[in-house]
C-alpha cells in the first residue's frame, strides 16, 4: 500500500508542471473568460456583473454583424479554394519525375514565412501601381481595349485595385490564403502515398481513364485527410487576423475586411472591452463549434476509412 502510495506521488511530482501550465495558461483563463462575458470588465477596473447585457448588446451591434458576414464570406471564399490548390498541388508532387524533393520544398516554403513580413510582401505585390501583378495584368487589358475597339466598344479596361476597392480586397486575402496552402499541400501529399497501388490497376483494367480514377479511387480514399484539412480550414479562416489587420487598417475598404478577431482585438485591446470581447470569444466558439459538427455529419456518408 505504501509502495502504490509511493509510486502516484512520485507519478504526481512528474506531471506536476503539465498540471500547473494547464491550469495557470489554459484552464484559469478559460473559465475567467466565461465569467467575464457576463460583466462589464476593462481591466483597469472590477468587473461588475451585468448578466446577459453583452450578448444582447452584441445582436443589436452593427459592427459585429458585419464582421461576422465578412469573416463567414471570406471562409466560404478560402476554403473550397484552398483545398482545391491543395489536393491538386499534391496530386502533381505525388508524381514520379526528376527533382521531386525539390519541387516539393519550394511549393512548401511560402507557409513558413510569418504573417507579419508576408502581409508587408503582398502589399507590394497588390499595390495598385507598383504592383507585381498589376504589372503583368494590364498590359493584356490594355491589348483587349484595342482589340474591342475595333468592335465599335470603347472600353478602358483596368487592373483590379486590390488594396483600396472593397469588391477586390476579400479576393486578395483568398489568393494570399492560396499561395500559403504547403501545410495542407503536405498533408494531402502523405494521404496520396497511402493510397493502395492495386486500387489503381484494378480501375486500369476496367479501362478508367485518369479523371475516372481521381474521382473513384483517389478522392474517397483521401477522405479522411480532406475531412481534417477542412476541419481545420475552417477554423483557422474564422481566426484570421494578422494579414487584413497588417494589410487593411480599420478594415478598409468601407470595413470589408474587418474580421470578427480584429473587432474582438479591438473591443479587448482599443476600447478596453474585455467583457465584451470575451462575449464575442464564446459566439465565435459556438459558431465554429457548429460548423465542425455540421461537417462532420455532412462528410459521415462520404468519407471512407481503410478497413471500414
Amino acid at each position: 500500500m505504501k509502495a502504490s502510495r509511493k509510486e502516484a506521488l512520485t507519478a504526481l511530482v512528474f506531471v506536476s508542471p503539465w498540471i500547473i501550465g494547464f491550469t495557470l495558461f489554459l484552464l484559469y483563463p478559460l473559465l475567467a473568460s466565461v465569467y467575464y462575458s457576463f460583466c462589464n470588465y476593462s481591466v483597469l477596473k472590477p468587473p461588475v456583473w451585468v448578466g446577459l447585457a453583452n450578448y444582447r448588446n452584441l445582436i443589436r451591434d452593427d459592427v459585429f454583424r458585419d464582421s461576422l458576414v465578412n469573416t463567414l464570406v471570406y471562409a466560404a471564399m478560402a476554403l473550397p479554394t484552398g483545398m482545391a490548390v491543395a489536393i491538386g498541388l499534391a496530386m502533381m508532387l505525388n508524381a514520379k519525375v526528376k527533382g521531386q524533393t525539390f519541387y516539393r520544398t519550394i511549393f512548401y516554403v511560402p507557409s513558413l514565412v510569418p504573417g507579419v513580413p508576408l502581409a508587408v510582401l503582398w502589399l507590394w505585390v497588390f499595390s495598385g501601381k507598383q504592383g507585381i501583378i498589376n504589372a503583368v495584368i494590364q498590359p493584356w487589358l490594355d491589348a483587349l481595349s484595342r482589340a474591342l475597339v475595333h468592335l465599335h466598344l470603347h472600353v478602358t479596361l483596368t487592373a483590379p485595385q486590390w488594396l483600396t476597392n472593397a469588391t477586390w480586397a476579400k479576393p486578395a486575402l483568398v489568393l494570399m490564403s492560396v499561395w500559403g496552402a504547403g501545410n495542407a499541400m503536405l498533408i494531402y501529399l502523405a494521404g496520396l502515398q497511402d493510397v493502395p497501388q492495386h486500387l489503381y490497376e484494378a480501375a486500369e483494367l476496367d479501362g478508367a481513364g485518369w479523371w475516372s480514377k481521381t474521382w473513384n479511387v483517389t478522392l474517397p480514399m483521401l477522405s479522411p485527410v480532406i475531412l481534417f484539412n477542412g476541419v481545420m480550414g475552417i477554423i483557422g479562416a474564422l481566426q484570421i487576423f494578422t494579414i487584413p489587420y497588417i494589410m487593411f487598417p480599420g478594415g478598409s475598404p468601407a470595413r470589408s475586411t474587418y474580421f470578427y478577431a480584429m473587432y474582438l482585438y479591438d473591443n479587448a485591446f482599443l476600447y478596453l472591452k474585455m467583457g465584451y470581447a470575451c462575449a464575442m470569444g464564446w459566439i465565435m466558439f459556438v459558431i465554429t463549434v457548429a460548423l465542425t459538427v455540421f461537417a462532420l455529419k455532412l462528410s459521415s456518408r462520404h468519407v471512407h476509412y481503410g478497413g471500414s
